[in-house]
């Protein structure tokens, strides 16, 4: 058996049952064995023992009380990945689907995605069981203030500087800090996310979707190609996505999918993105109602998809932006796009194609851009953030979407970079895991068996 694939087998022995989790691990393992080889002292040093045992595993019981008076319980997590560059930083995701598996998953990636910014931060990740759909302001409120009585002694701006996810926006960011504030005393950047009005930075909320798109671009130029006239496929309706398309729309390009939990949007001639903004930013219904407004346009119910894969990935397009959650583009998927004239795919959700997705688009010599790498962008502007508040400073929306125009070139440069050092051109999924292994690995080095 292999060094990496003993370093796997031992890992399912000590965490069992996490599925997404051993994914992640065996996604970056795999493309590791370059780089292993031509330097024994990552193994000698048991670098990749080290790399996938979180330093700080944290869970604890939320309780919290509904507007009926009911006690409702939730199951709450802080997984403390990695501290070599810096602060643990990722954010925390409140989804019915957490689970000690999932936030490990993401809590790996974040150490590789946060390596590749170039910037001072560690990985982390963290969130609850919790589903803020359907719930009041006041319930939402009570259990932010619950989770934060907890989480509170675990974090600190040069510490554990979580962020928002799926599930949590300024809203939640904002319980979360006044309950932190009210039981440190304390005002200061532990948190980002936050209002603009108490510290928040200007294009933190567009930052992934914006950062996705100018990971395309990168792609694309390599080529002497840009996205000027290319018809694009986007999954989710979230921020990443309409952030994703209204910069797809600013250079040019033509999105005409969307989707949420209950279905896919295809609209031909270009989603109407003020209309899906209203819809998901405003009075948070489902994309069905896009139907009132656009008669031309095409609703696909969720129990209408086909049985081997998502309705958005079946229509032509020029490139294909996944920006909803983990494994919604399966191997038939990346089929489908590939047999539908795609060349293009950079994602916006983490991890959302599988495996088999993946191997799909790297032995097609597709332009696939992993999502470690893709859609650093949201935990480089937070960053930004931290820095912003450090400082006692607001930067301007110009200044903080050029420095990450800057940081998402540099990404893909290093990336790209790393494959071809490799003798892998154009594989970004070898190349991102290779350069951020090694701006861990060599910072673990140096800091000695800790």
């Amino acid at each position: 058996m292999s060094y990496i694939h003993k370093t796997i087998s031992d890992l399912k022995n000590t965490s069992p049952a996490q599925a997404e989790f051993y994914q992640a691990v065996e996604e970056v393992l795999d493309s590791l064995a370059p780089i292993l080889e031509s330097n024994k002292r990552y193994q000698k040093q048991a670098i990749i023992q080290r790399l996938v045992e979180p330093e700080r595993q944290i869970m604890f019981r939320v309780t919290w009380v509904d507007d009926n008076g009911n006690i409702k319980v939730n199951k709450g997590y802080r997984i403390e990945f990695n501290s070599a560059l810096g602060p643990y930083k990722g954010g925390l995701r409140f989804h019915p689907s957490v689970n000690a598996s999932i936030i490990k998953f993401l809590g790996f990636e974040q150490i590789f995605k946060n390596a590749l910014t170039g910037l001072p931060i560690g990985g982390g990740k963290g969130g609850s069981n919790f589903d803020p759909k359907g719930k009041s302001d006041g319930e939402i409120m009570r259990f932010c203030q619950s989770f934060m009585t907890e989480l509170y002694r675990h974090i600190g701006p040069t510490t554990d500087v979580p962020a928002g996810d799926i599930g949590v926006g300024a809203r939640e960011i904002g319980y979360m800090f006044g309950q932190y504030k009210r039981i440190t005393g304390r005002y200061e950047g532990v948190l980002t996310g936050k209002s603009l009005l108490w510290g928040g930075s200007l294009a933190r909320k567009e930052a992934t979707g914006y950062g996705v798109v100018y990971f395309a671009e990168n792609m694309l130029s390599v080529k002497k190609d840009t996205l000027e006239n290319k018809t694009c496929l986007v999954s989710g309706s979230g921020n990443v996505a309409i952030y994703a398309m209204e910069k797809l729309y600013q250079l040019g390009a033509k999105p005409i999918t969307c989707s949420d939990s209950t279905g896919t949007i295809y609209h031909e001639t270009g989603i109407d993105l003020t209309l899906v903004k209203e819809l998901k930013e405003q009075t948070r219904t489902g994309l069905n109602v896009y139907l009132e407004t656009h008669k031309d346009a095409k609703f696909i119910p969720i129990d209408e998809y086909p049985e081997d894969g998502h309705a958005v990935w079946r229509f032509k397009a020029d490139a294909a932006f996944p920006c909803a959650t983990q494994n919604e583009l399966t191997v038939t998927d990346a089929q489908a796009l590939i047999a539908n004239g795609c060349t293009l795919i950079s994602e916006g959700a983490n991890m959302p194609s599988t495996q088999e997705a993946i191997n799909t688009f790297v032995d097609a010599k597709v332009s696939y851009g992993p999502s470690k790498a893709a859609n650093a962008g949201g935990v480089a502007t937070s960053q930004l953030e931290m820095a912003q508040n450090s400082s006692m400073q607001t930067w301007s929306f110009e200044k903080v979407d050029q420095r990450l125009k800057e940081i998402m070139k540099n990404i893909f440069e290093t990336a790209h970079q790393a494959a071809e050092e490799f003798g892998q051109p154009g594989n970004l999924v070898l190349g991102a895991n290779i350069a951020g292994f090694k701006r861990v690995a060599d910072a673990m080095l140096e800091q000695g068996v800790v």
